[in-house]
């Protein structure tokens, strides 16, 4: 499948977003040193867990990720893609919540790290973010993360703000997209269905 992003400005957004992916991982990877959170043998695999992602940015560089496999690895990863849409499909039919591995899992590791999506990058710790009209939403964290700080007192429990980190996002989906923005349906697909759709189509 041909690319179809933005070359220009494009080029500049994705390596700046490929700079704040960095901050992302060194900051989640401080936060789990702090709480002495490890991924090692864990029985609850993130990589199944129902998370969609709102930026055409990612979007576009998630497949930047796709385009520089192999013809051969490409094809088996947007195999699996339409087979975990279908398996979410009939999950929420169900009134289930989705729990299907991720299409870029390979024995536990993704076919395209460097490329990887925020959340994927941050899920796991405590999360902070301050929204715009003020109000402070956390997370608490994954079942590991809560084990981890359990009988702490709260202000001492480490946390990832990610309040700054998500509005670099925000201006570089802005950048990347432009005026377009406000007229180009808003973004809410988990991984798969980012696979199964291709690139993002912005003109």
């Amino acid at each position: 499948m041909k690319k179809n992003m933005k070359r220009g400005k494009g080029v500049g957004v994705f390596a700046r977003l490929g700079n704040l992916y960095d901050r992302m991982s060194a900051a989640y990877a401080e936060t789990a040193r702090e709480a002495g959170l490890s991924c090692e043998n864990c029985q609850q695999n993130c990589c199944v867990s129902y998370f969609q992602h709102h930026t055409y940015v990612e979007w576009s560089y998630l497949w930047r990720g796709m385009n520089e496999l192999p013809q051969e690895r490409r094809d088996l990863y947007l195999q699996r893609a339409h087979e975990a849409v279908k398996q979410y499909h009939h999950s929420l039919s169900m009134n289930l919540q989705p729990s299907v591995m991720c299409p870029l899992n390979d024995d536990g590791l993704c076919g395209v790290y460097k490329h990887r999506l925020m959340i994927c990058r941050m899920h796991g710790t405590r999360n902070t973010m301050l929204l715009p009209n003020g109000e402070r939403r956390v997370f608490t964290g994954c079942y590991r993360f809560v084990d981890n700080v359990k009988g702490k007192p709260d202000e001492l429990v480490p946390a990832l703000d990610r309040t700054e980190l998500y509005k670099e996002l925000v201006q570089l989906e802005m950048e990347y997209v432009g005026a377009k923005l406000r007229v180009l349906p808003r973004v809410n697909m988990t991984l798969a269905e980012m696979l199964v759709q291709g690139p993002p189509v912005i003109k």
